[in-house]
């Protein structure tokens, strides 16, 4: 069964997950190692960071730590 165009659209978007468990080299730990590498355009960071804090961003997080 193919998949369809969007959902492979939908596949293409999504961060890639690497997992690699393995001993550490004097055999006394267990290492799990995870890799999330997400691919975004360059302009969309800058959009990002452009973009000032809300004013009331700034409430939200003072109601937050006075909880």
């Amino acid at each position: 069964m193919a998949l369809s165009e969007k959902m492979e659209d939908q596949l293409r978007k999504m961060p890639v997950i690497e997992s690699r468990v393995f001993k550490s080299k004097d055999g006394r730990f267990l290492v799990h190692k995870t890799v999330i590498t997400d691919i975004k355009p360059l302009t969309y960071y800058e959009a990002v960071i452009e973009n000032e804090p809300r004013e009331d961003a700034e409430e939200v997080k003072e109601e937050a730590v006075e909880a």
